[in-house]
């Protein structure tokens, strides 16, 4: 029912960082008893999926418009586009399905609603977002860009967290990373993260995405596997497995 059990409180107990607030020691576990109390177990997963996905794309709305510099994967594609005659919309579509077939024959568990939302809402839900942020901040100035950028990038690493954690699919990009860390127990996810940002990067830059590359790109590369990390830890994990795990 909706008593929390001393193991779920436990393990919640254990996963959170030494200076985390005390009131997360209970607050966690006690929400996912009544979302699940709510909706059920497969409706629990489905909504974590869904909001994970669609409060992302907000944060990778707000990331876009403070024009700070491109997500890590986007420099990589505006890269790959220039060797293309394509326009950039096709080309995208083209890159996901190349992608999205390699994780079918690499890791196909990665597959699922998540992955189809990225697929197909995503672009919507960013451009709303930048249509609301263009008519609340018409010509924002710099400190307000910051902002954007630093709100952004934790709404999205939270949101990352909570649709990786209720593991039904995720974004062709999202699913490299995730499937490494499965496969190498000795290097975390957080850090496998890094890597593979900073070679989107890389290979972006050396194809020549010099405009796309800012101090958002680099922050994102550094602190977006760490963030996904901290919140996977103190938020995702212990409402999935708060009661039961």
């Amino acid at each position: 029912g909706l008593v929390l059990s001393k193991i779920g409180m436990q393990h919640y107990a254990a996963a959170l960082p030494a200076d985390a607030p005390a009131a997360f020691s209970w607050a966690m576990p006690f929400a996912s008893t009544m979302i699940r109390s709510l909706t059920g177990m497969v409706g629990f997963f489905v909504l974590m999926a869904v909001c994970g996905v669609s409060v992302g794309a907000v944060g990778a709305g707000c990331l876009s418009y403070c024009d700070l510099g491109m997500d890590p994967f986007q420099v990589l594609a505006h890269g790959l586009w220039g060797l293309t005659p394509l326009d950039y919309g096709t080309f995208y579509v083209i890159l996901n399905a190349l992608m999205l077939v390699g994780v079918f024959f690499w890791n196909r568990k990665k597959i699922g609603i998540g992955t189809v939302i990225n697929l197909f809402g995503v672009g919507y839900i960013m451009s709303f977002t930048e249509g609301i942020l263009g008519r609340l901040m018409p010509q924002p100035v710099l400190p307000g860009r910051v902002m954007l950028l630093a709100c952004g990038l934790v709404i999205m690493c939270f949101a990352s967290a909570m649709y990786f954690t209720a593991d039904l699919g995720v974004s062709t990009y999202d699913a490299v990373a995730l499937t490494l860390s499965e496969r190498t127990d000795r290097v975390p996810f957080k850090f496998i993260r890094i890597a593979t940002d900073l070679i989107c990067v890389a290979v972006g830059w050396a194809l020549g995405v010099g405009k796309g590359v800012g101090v958002g790109t680099v922050i994102t590369a550094f602190f977006m596997g760490p963030l996904i990390s901290f919140f996977n830890r103190t938020v995702a994990e212990p409402l999935r497995y708060g009661e039961s795990r």
